[in-house]
């Protein structure tokens, strides 16, 4: 049986791709420091004789015993709210985290997959973004320490590659969205569903004219794995490049929910992105990737899962 560490396991997708993993017969080592993850996430895998769970924050060694055939590195702060919150936790899971998981990977032979973002373009002058495109970062702004330990991460997963020949990938992962979201972690979709569901208006910052391409988490787990699969080093997007408007999306999901509550406009947070979209032509040359779940479909699912929330 192969055996896979992934960090940040009880995260949103993180918990998403310890399922896939269980279900495609691998042995799961699920690590997590919970400071953002949920063990709600994963509370139904634990008696799972293939599902392991160890609390550890991977800014500090990682050592474990026995064969490891991939190490999945998702661990991370990802949402505004957390960042803000933790500006030197996310810089340190970013830069000395993937180093040491790295270092794991390394020792034990193992392929190493670094869950990189989009956020590595910044606010881009270039729309789509191709892999090929270098970004448009503020390094000192008030979102750097997430987007500056990506981009770090990224270097270091390419340097352990050059130097020590370990086998990596590095997916840069475009907005994605899906059940087992924090209904508080600041991002766009559960914000507006949970302000939607409970009658409040929904928060739109800027004029709404900026846009996001929102992913569904099955496409995306999906081609994490093929990726995982795949001996391809540098970096590859996934996400969904259908477009949307944050007010195209606003009123998407006053629809479904067939809720009546007005939109309010906030000033624009600093550095928020006017564009994200991603092009996805190489992981579909590649891996033969592409998004299968409409956004509609994927938002329905979505809400449902928020409403079980609020009737538990």
């Amino acid at each position: 049986m192969k055996r896979c560490l992934v960090t940040g396991g009880a995260g949103f997708i993180g918990s998403h791709l310890c399922e896939r993993l269980l279900r495609e017969g691998y042995g799961v080592i699920c690590m997590d420091n919970l400071v953002t993850g949920k063990s709600e996430n994963i509370m139904h895998l634990i008696d799972n004789d293939n599902f392991v769970y160890i609390k550890h924050d991977v800014t500090k060694r990682i050592k474990l015993k026995g064969e490891v055939d991939y190490v999945l590195h998702f661990a991370s702060l990802a949402s505004p709210i957390d960042y803000k919150q933790y500006p030197i936790k996310t810089l340190k899971v970013g830069t000395l985290g993937t180093h040491n998981a790295l270092g794991l990977a390394n020792v034990k032979g193992a392929k190493f997959l670094f869950a990189s973002t989009s956020e590595v373009y910044g606010d881009p002058e270039v729309n789509p973004q191709p892999e090929s495109y270098w970004g448009r970062v503020n390094p000192i702004g008030i979102r750097s320490c997430y987007d500056e330990s990506k981009r770090c991460g990224e270097a270091l997963t390419m340097a352990y590659h050059r130097k020590h020949g370990v086998d990596t990938g590095i997916v840069r992962i475009f907005n994605t969205f899906g059940p087992k979201m924090r209904a508080n972690d600041g991002r766009v979709i559960p914000t507006f569903i949970t302000q939607a569901l409970a009658g409040k208006p929904l928060t739109v910052f800027g004029n709404g004219k900026q846009t996001r391409s929102f992913c569904y988490v099955s496409d995306m787990v999906e081609g994490i794995w093929r990726l995982m699969h795949k001996e391809y080093h540098i970096p590859v997007n996934m996400g969904n490049p259908d477009e949307k408007t944050i007010i195209e999306l606003a009123k998407i999901v006053l629809k479904l929910i067939k809720s009546d509550s007005k939109i309010i406009f906030k000033p624009l947070p600093e550095d928020d992105p006017k564009q994200r979209c991603p092009d996805i032509s190489v992981a579909k040359k590649v891996l033969g990737w592409e998004p299968k779940i409409s956004l509609n479909r994927g938002l329905k699912d979505t809400i449902k899962y928020f409403k079980g929330i609020e009737e538990k």
